[in-house]
């Protein structure tokens, strides 16, 4: 937690602990949240229609996923403030995995457009190809990206080309 505070950037270990299993992962796409500070924020259980946000037994606690009911509906993507929700689906092909981000800047990228993906530390890592880009009436912009497997827990941010 202390490189977090130091930096802003979570170690390889706090991510790493965020992945949901293996045998999750090869069903399709899943919920993966990367909260790691304490503090009081509930959005993501109080959109989640279907129960796989575990109920909070303190308004502090971090998130916890039910994975036998996440559907990868995507919802708390859009309504978690810290920007820390994202769906992940590593089944999308044999080469690419498709993730959903957050995403808070206008102009929204086009459909089929290509655009850097950044890791959380800001740094360019691969090209993204854009599969969908939604802004629903309530929370942060949705976009879908289309990005090399080894990525799909790298990718977090995008920057238009």
């Amino acid at each position: 937690m202390e490189q977090l505070y130091r930096t802003g950037v979570p170690t390889d270990e706090e991510i790493e602990n965020t992945k949901p299993p293996k045998e999750i992962r090869e069903r399709g796409p899943v919920a993966v949240i990367e909260c790691f500070q304490e503090i009081p924020c509930d959005p993501c259980y109080t959109y989640c229609k279907f129960g796989a946000i575990k109920p909070f037994e303190d308004i502090n606690d971090l998130p916890e996923i039910d994975y036998e009911k996440c559907n990868g509906c995507s919802v708390c993507i859009s309504h978690c403030p810290g920007l820390a929700v994202f769906l992940i689906d590593e089944t999308y092909s044999d080469d690419t995995a498709l993730i959903m981000i957050p995403h808070e800047f206008c102009p929204l990228p086009e459909v089929g457009e290509t655009v850097s993906g950044l890791s959380r530390e800001g740094e360019v890592v691969t090209d993204a190809k854009v599969v969908k880009a939604r802004s629903p009436k309530k929370g942060a912009n949705v976009l879908s990206l289309e990005v090399p497997k080894e990525f799909a827990y790298v990718v977090r941010s995008i920057k238009r080309k």
